[in-house]
C-alpha cells in the first residue's frame, strides 16, 4: 500500500502542475510516484481477481480458464 505522505505528494505535484508548471526534477518525481501508485493498484486488483469465481444463473462455475490457471498457480506457492 502506498503511504498517505506519497499520495499527498502526488496531489501536490498535480495541483502545482496545473497552476504553475513543474521543473524537470518535479516531473521526474511525479512520474516515479505515479508509477509506484499504478503498480500498487494493479497488484491490488490482481489479488482481488484471484479470489473471484464466476457463476452463471444456473449455478455452474464459468470462471475463465486464465483466471483459474492464475488461482491454481497461486495455490502452489
Amino acid at each position: 500500500m502506498i503511504s498517505n505522505e506519497k499520495l499527498n505528494r502526488i496531489n501536490e505535484l498535480s495541483h502545482k502542475s496545473k497552476d504553475q508548471g513543474l521543473d524537470a526534477s518535479e516531473k521526474k518525481e511525479q512520474k516515479q510516484l505515479r508509477e509506484e501508485y499504478l503498480k500498487n493498484v494493479r497488484k491490488s486488483f490482481k489479488n482481488q481477481l484471484k479470489g473471484m469465481t464466476v457463476v452463471d444463473p444456473n449455478g455452474k462455475d464459468v470462471t475463465p480458464k486464465k483466471l483459474r490457471d492464475m488461482q491454481e498457480k497461486e495455490k502452489k506457492h
